[in-house]
Parts: C-alpha cells; structure tokens; sequence
C-alpha cells in the first residue's frame, strides 16, 4: 500500500510532505507525491518548479522511502486529481495540508480539504503547517 499525499510547494504542503514521511515510517510503505495543477495561468503557485521537486525527492531519499512522484497538469481540480488516483492505487491514506480559511473564503472559493475529506475512498490525514 502507498501513502498519497497532495503537495504544493507552500508550508502546509511541506507539513503534508513530513507528515506523509512519517506515516510511511510507520506503515513500512512507500509515498506518492502529487503535484498537480489545472494549468489554465501563466503562473500557477500551486504547480512545483523542478527544484521544488528535487527537494522533495531528495527529503524521501533521506528518510529512505520508497517513493514516486506525479505531476499533472489535465485541467482538473486537485481534489478531483486526489480522489481520481486514491480510488485507482493502492492507497490506504491520504495527507493534506490545510490552511485557515474564512467561512466567506469558502463560500466564494470552495474547499479543496473538504471535496477530499468527504470524496477520498481511504482514511484522509490532514494537517497544518507549524
């Protein structure tokens, strides 16, 4: 089984990606990482440049788990692409970073946490940057 974890190069992703390291550590499981964006701007903060992943890849090599990482760029939304891959993999968990938003930033942008939180087929670990 695999641990998925949703990343974007920001501190709740960072704290997706440790926390993600750890359940590994503890499953003996591998990671997946997904990076995904709907590529509809010029700049997409969401979407990890190169060395953001190189990082990342370095950060699993260190901890000495096996691991993949995805990026996908398919004009979808990151919990469609989440719940998509979570329902087709072995996954027994997904990690997420979550930060604090307003009811009206809800309301008016949506909840990529909640979507996946409620859609995702395994156990959902959410978490906050430190």
């Amino acid at each position: 089984m695999t641990i998925l974890v949703g990343y974007v190069p920001s501190p709740p992703g960072e704290a997706a990606l440790r926390a993600a390291i750890e359940q590994a550590r503890l499953r003996d499981e591998g990671v997946l990482v997904l990076n995904t964006s709907r590529g509809d701007a010029y700049v997409d903060p969401r979407l990890a440049g190169e060395p953001d992943l190189d990082r990342v890849v370095r950060e699993l090599v260190a901890a000495g788990v096996p691991h993949e990482v995805r990026q996908l760029v398919r004009g979808r939304d990151a919990a469609e692409e989440i719940v998509e891959l979570a329902t087709t993999t072995d996954v027994s968990m997904v990690v997420i970073g979550v930060r604090h938003r307003t009811p009206v930033g809800k309301l008016i942008m949506g909840s990529t946490a909640q979507e996946i939180l409620l859609r995702a087929p395994c156990p959902v670990l959410a978490v906050k940057a430190d």
